[in-house]
């Protein structure tokens, strides 16, 4: 199975549960009335409905049963599509150190042909060295793993709170190195992604890894795909107060845009046309206000002079 494959399998997983959703509310069915025809909860059909779940051929063909849809030809095409959204990602093998509401993000972006990105803690996944990703990594475990022992009454710094498994470590660097090869692949997306002076500045790991890490962003905002753009302390208050956030676009016309924000333990995923207008004009100032990205370039120059 290829990634594009896998990762259009989530967004095969949505389509679905957007066209089942549609069918009901056309039907005037609630979700309490649909989830009791298949043995299920409301709560089970909502997550069937925005593609948070797989599907099973026997639901969907009683869900269709339901809602009328009797067409041989309509049914097949559901029933078929059921089936390619549950084929299972290339992530999954990374399960044991993958949170569960990530593997969903991972799926889309794997599936977007455009992804919009405005970063400000640290350099966007994607355009992590293995250096700097490792820095990363560690930095967060370590984070959590002072908030369970402190939460134990015990301080990260004893003997006991604050450790991290380095094969943890390693096998979620190794996701992140995994992601990257979307943005070299045959079916490339567009990667626009504007960063924040801050992330620049911001050490992670020492002086070797930071030099790393910023000519590689040089090295990368060559490639025809890759726009990157700074946003320099000297231009001030600027569009994107609310902090990080991720949009994807997907070559399918039936698929909104998704704004992706992700939190401490968990993430948003917003589809609502006016929500997403919000973020889009964000976005748009952003990139208005930033300096070009050839001028970015010579930015990122300067900083690894200094660096």
């Amino acid at each position: 199975m290829t990634a594009g494959e896998s990762s259009g399998s989530v967004v095969r997983r949505i389509l679905l549960g957007s066209q089942l959703r549609r069918l009901r509310e056309s039907r005037g069915i609630t979700r309490e009335a649909a989830g009791y025809s298949i043995r299920a909860s409301e709560s089970k059909i909502s997550r069937m409905e925005l593609g948070r779940v797989s599907f099973k051929s026997r639901d969907v063909e009683d869900l269709l049963t339901l809602y009328g849809v009797m067409d041989e030809a309509e049914r097949n095409a559901l029933l078929s599509l059921a089936k390619e959204a549950n084929l299972t990602g290339w992530w999954h093998s990374y399960s044991d150190v993958l949170p569960g509401w990530f593997q969903t993000y991972i799926g889309l972006e794997g599936a977007a042909s455009l992804i919009r990105v405005y970063e400000v803690q640290f350099i966007n996944g994607l355009l992590q060295t293995e250096a700097y990703a490792h820095a990363v990594v560690e930095r967060g475990m370590k984070a959590a793993a002072a908030g369970k022992a402190g939460g134990s009454g015990r301080s990260a710094r004893s003997g006991g709170g604050g450790r991290i498994n380095q094969a943890d470590v390693d096998r979620r660097v190794a996701l992140r190195l995994e992601r990257q090869k979307l943005l070299v692949s045959e079916r490339a997306p567009r990667f626009q992604r504007v960063l924040d002076e801050a992330a620049l500045r911001r050490p992670y790991g020492d002086r070797e890894v930071m030099r790393g890490q910023i000519q590689h962003l040089i090295d990368i905002s060559e490639r025809p795909n890759v726009t990157l753009q700074v946003m320099p302390f000297t231009f001030g208050g600027h569009a994107g107060e609310s902090g990080a956030f991720t949009m994807l676009s997907f070559p399918e016309s039936d698929l909104s845009d998704v704004v992706y924000l992700e939190q401490l333990t968990g993430a948003l995923y917003l589809d609502k046309r006016e929500e997403v207008a919000q973020y889009e004009r964000v976005m748009t100032e952003l990139r208005d206000d930033c300096p070009n990205p050839a001028d970015s370039r010579d930015l990122l120059r300067g900083l690894l002079q200094l660096t």
